[in-house]
């Protein structure tokens, strides 16, 4: 964008002249001491080469309730957000707010935490359903609830979480029970992957059998599903199941499969995790585990509300425990 008809420098004529994010010029300009000195002389530098003045009735507007919830996501194709962000909406609209997502990976080349903006919007909480990253620092005066298991946390930050790791045994286990004594398993970035990774290799250790892993480098894709699917068929031609790390990366193994000339659940059981919306499609039809996402929402969209209104209340953090939900992708193996 560029100026106005008339003339008047924007505040995005600022931010081209700066060489930073619009957001970060918003954040100069609120005082914020989330801003490097170097930046924001640069920053003021351009303000006064362009005589830049905000708008009074923007400036107006920013000190007003903006009844807004911030969502970190980390990635727009994991189908888990879709019932985590219902969940969060069914509670937050009750209340009079609204959501605002931003997909940290995609905006992974701003040089500016995803927060900022978030700040800029003046919005009355945040939830980060992402691995935060370094520049994801406590934001004073503004709730922060962390979605999903993370690595690590935003200091001060509630949490809410699927016990992954009860997950994974639920996995594991389905497919011991079903007779399978070669059990592969896909896995991806991330601290619920790792969970659910831990839990299949204790169970197949207690169970005295070897433990299969490929690791899908770049997320948990279809894509990456595909290949490592492949890598794991390649390797390891032995196996009667596979557990995915996720109904995404389940797909991407459903159509490995097929390519391999392998008939599920006739030649191999395939096991995803999520409950994903296209896992109980006809097409699927794809055994998983049931995270209950949307509740993560719900709870997490509940601890937000109870931070904000009681901002002195100490950390808390809750898990929601899963369950298992058997579909036509698993079956005893033809030996059993």
């Amino acid at each position: 964008m560029s100026s106005t008809a008339g003339g008047r420098p924007t505040i995005y004529d600022v931010a081209q002249a700066a060489g930073v994010s619009k957001s970060l010029v918003s954040l100069v300009l609120q005082g914020s001491p989330r801003v490097s000195e170097s930046r924001r002389e640069a920053v003021q530098h351009a303000i006064d080469k362009l005589g830049y003045q905000p708008s009074r009735a923007a400036s107006t507007l920013a000190g007003a309730a903006t009844r807004t919830i911030g969502v970190v996501i980390d990635d727009y194709r994991n189908l888990w957000f879709v019932d985590l962000l219902r969940g969060l909406q069914g509670v937050l609209e009750q209340r009079g707010f609204r959501i605002a997502v931003v997909d940290s990976e995609l905006n992974s080349q701003v040089d500016a935490s995803p927060l900022d903006g978030f700040i800029s919007l003046r919005v009355d909480g945040i939830v980060i359903a992402a691995e935060p990253t370094e520049n994801m620092r406590p934001v004073e005066g503004i709730p922060v609830v962390m979605a999903g298991n993370r690595a690590s946390r935003v200091a001060g930050s509630d949490a809410v979480a699927d016990d992954d790791f009860a997950g994974g045994r639920m996995a594991t286990d389905h497919l011991l029970g079903l007779g399978h004594r070669h059990i592969g398993h896909m896995t991806a970035d991330g601290e619920s992957a790792r969970l659910r990774a831990r839990a299949y290799a204790e169970c197949m250790d207690s169970a005295g059998l070897d433990a299969p892993m490929v690791h899908a480098g770049g997320g948990a894709s279809e894509e990456n599903g595909y290949r490592t699917a492949r890598e794991l068929l390649d390797s390891f031609p032995e196996l009667t199941a596979v557990f995915a790390s996720n109904d995404t990366m389940a797909m991407g193994a459903l159509a490995a499969a097929r390519e391999a000339g392998r008939r599920v659940p006739e030649d191999l059981s395939i096991i995803g995790y999520d409950n994903s919306p296209l896992a109980g499609s006809h097409l699927l039809d794809l055994t998983t585990v049931d995270d209950h996402s949307e509740r993560v929402g719900d709870e997490a969209a509940r601890f937000l509300l109870s931070r904000m209104d009681s901002p002195e209340r100490k950390p808390r953090e809750k898990y929601v425990t899963p369950h298992l939900v058997a579909r036509s992708s698993t079956a005893p193996p033809r030996s059993a």
